[in-house]
């Protein structure tokens, strides 16, 4: 078989939990379309970024982002119970990084279960 014909057959590997990029990927697009509500699809979204302080998302798009990732990925990612356990600043402080660590970790604990 040649190397081509290879790439071209269906691939029987086991399905993969999505990396931190491909998290991010995803989430940057669910924020971009909230910013771009705004007339704010200039923010860049990177780890880094705070959902209040960089972005400027108030408490009614975090509700639309839990319902988009819920709808994405299910009961698995649950934001209320993700910020459930924090203080105040932090969730003033949350960045995409730490949102995206949550889900690449609840996505690994659902594959290993």
């Amino acid at each position: 078989m040649t190397v081509s014909e290879q790439t071209t057959e269906p691939t029987t590997e086991r399905h993969h939990p999505p990396t931190e990029q491909e998290v991010l990927g995803v989430i940057a697009g669910m924020l971009a379309a909230v910013l771009d509500e705004y007339g704010l699809d200039d923010s860049e979204v990177t780890m880094d970024a705070r959902f209040t302080e960089d972005l400027e998302l108030e408490s009614i798009d975090l509700v639309t982002l839990a319902g988009q990732l819920r709808e994405r990925w299910g009961d698995r990612i649950n934001f209320a119970e993700f910020i459930a356990g924090m203080e105040l600043d932090e969730i003033i402080a949350l960045t995409v990084g730490r949102l995206v660590g949550y889900v690449v970790d609840r996505l690994q604990s659902a594959e290993r279960s």
